[in-house]
């Protein structure tokens, strides 16, 4: 075993390949940028093909190879569980799957592990009974987890190499320029997707809506893209939003809301111009709410809002709150929208550019705020949004660590206890972003400012909210719900976790 900085044991045998985790900037080094075969397209060559199968086909996929997906249908995908029913079909085998997010839809490619057709998956999340069968050890190679900017920046250094990149478009034309914005499955942003298209060797184009030539706004052009197939439909767009972008009416999480936002309100960084991305849940969403009547009434403006978009942000941008919103990917309908309504101030982002450790300069190295959540979060700050506390893999790494190491103030809001188990402990089961990217804690019973923070703690040490030390916040939450039973864990590896520059951070083991 070797211990990486956050204290966590990783197995020789994985740190010899990926390396461990040594700290926020420890390997942010220069690097050639990954290379793609391109295949040239003559003045009378046709894109356009019937089928699924004849794109597979087209694409010369076979035994061995990597594929990848995007997930800005989020719940309402169907892309992924259509084309990975045709590889099966044609008996193509020990496939890996590097798609941006797996969602609950996705549960059939249980079937596609048992029969060895996938063999590898990495991913930023996994969810439900996937998650599940994944930790019970389903699989005979561990899952690799991601984060939003680790995966562009494995798929830009090489690390990931897509062969071939299946990219559900709500709208395309024959010749492959594709948007969110327009047809009957609206996503908005491609932001994710972008980048498979900028860096996979082969390119198909599934849409439902084929539109004329040339096919504007442009998210994905047609010199990245090798065949567009029309299919019945690639989604439901009433999944995009489900379960992320509720209004909350629960007063703990109106409290921990409250509280993140007078944090925010009276921070050294807000003031004209300021910067920030909030999230999709009850409580983030009601933050963007306070911080909305605390703005009109200082008459303070917002120079951008980054990151998953809902339309709490749209409406700040159109209340003229905010002058332009960064935006790598939609939660709801009303935001995709939006995205091609207020062209020039909603701007489209790829994953490279929003959160890549490895590029020039992402957009979050531009946040002066961000707003997380947690399933657990421990006593040296360490959060954890992959594990339940069963153990169970059910969460997604998303752009936690990213935006939490990137931003000048980084705020995790959480519960106490969550459903009677304890999310304040002595230490997270699994680390996705390390403590020392973590500036303030809010939950319902006050806050806790991360020591290493000395001049937030000197900056808030009047704020009308109740300030805790980590350590009385885990004491609380012990208090209330008692002390979390150890949970019992396998021999066996099923998910190496990665840190955004690429080294192990944790590891999951089967439960």
């Amino acid at each position: 075993m070797v211990l990486n900085k956050v204290g966590r044991d990783i197995p020789e045998e994985y740190a010899e390949v990926y390396g461990v985790y040594e700290g926020e900037d420890a390997n942010i080094k220069e690097y050639s940028e990954a290379s793609r075969q391109i295949k040239p397209v003559h003045p009378r060559d046709e894109k356009l093909l019937g089928s699924i199968r004849e794109a597979i086909e087209k694409t010369g996929l076979k035994d061995g190879m990597t594929i990848s997906f995007h997930h800005h249908f989020r719940e309402g995908d169907f892309v992924l569980n259509m084309v990975m029913e045709e590889i099966a079909k044609m008996g193509i085998k020990d496939i890996s799957i590097a798609p941006s997010s797996i969602a609950n839809v996705h549960e059939p490619l249980i079937e596609h592990i048992k029969n060895g057709v996938v063999t590898n998956i990495t991913s930023s999340g996994l969810r439900d009974k996937l998650g599940a069968a994944i930790s019970e050890g389903i699989m005979e190679n561990p899952v690799v987890i991601r984060s939003h900017g680790g995966r562009a920046r494995a798929i830009a250094r090489g690390d990931i190499k897509i062969d071939v990149a299946f990219l559900g478009a709500p709208s395309a034309d024959a010749y492959g320029n594709a948007n969110g914005m327009k047809g009957k499955a609206v996503c908005g942003s491609l932001g994710y997707a972008k980048v498979d298209a900028k860096y996979a060797d082969k390119v198909v184009i599934i849409t439902d809506t084929l539109v004329d030539y040339p096919n504007t706004p442009i998210s994905i052009p047609q010199t990245d893209v090798d065949y567009v197939v029309v299919v019945d439909a690639i989604g439901d767009p009433s999944g995009i939003a489900k379960g992320a972008t509720r209004y909350t009416k629960n007063p703990k999480e109106l409290l921990i809301a409250e509280y993140a936002s007078k944090v925010i309100t009276n921070s050294p960084y807000y003031k004209e111009g300021f910067s920030f991305q909030t999230g999709t849940g009850g409580a983030s969403l009601a933050v963007t709410r306070f911080m909305r009547e605390q703005m009109l009434k200082d008459g303070i403006k917002g120079s951008f809002a980054l990151g998953g978009i809902t339309n709490a942000m749209v409406e700040l941008l159109e209340e003229g709150l905010i002058e332009k919103i960064m935006d790598v990917q939609d939660f709801d309908h009303p935001s995709a929208l939006s995205l091609d309504r207020n062209a020039g101030k909603h701007y489209e982002i790829d994953a490279v550019m929003y959160a890549s450790p490895l590029s020039k300069g992402s957009v979050i190295n531009q946040l002066d705020t961000c707003i997380l959540s947690a399933l657990e979060v421990d006593t040296d700050f360490n959060v954890n949004v992959m594990t339940g506390s069963d153990g169970v893999i059910r969460g997604a790494s998303g752009g936690h660590s990213d935006t939490a190491y990137a931003a000048k103030m980084s705020l995790v809001i959480t519960p106490i206890v969550r459903g009677r188990i304890a999310t304040i402990v002595d230490k997270v089961n699994t680390v996705i972003t390390p403590g020392t990217s973590v500036d303030v804690v809010v939950t319902e019973l006050g806050i806790a400012i991360n020591p290493n923070r000395p001049d937030l703690i000197e900056h808030f040490k009047d704020l009308k909210v109740p300030q805790l030390t980590i350590e009385e916040l885990k004491e609380k939450a012990y208090a209330i719900v008692g002390n979390p039973d150890p949970i019992e864990y396998g021999d066996k590896v099923v998910a190496l976790i990665e840190y955004r520059d690429g080294t192990l951070i944790d590891v999951v083991k089967n439960v």
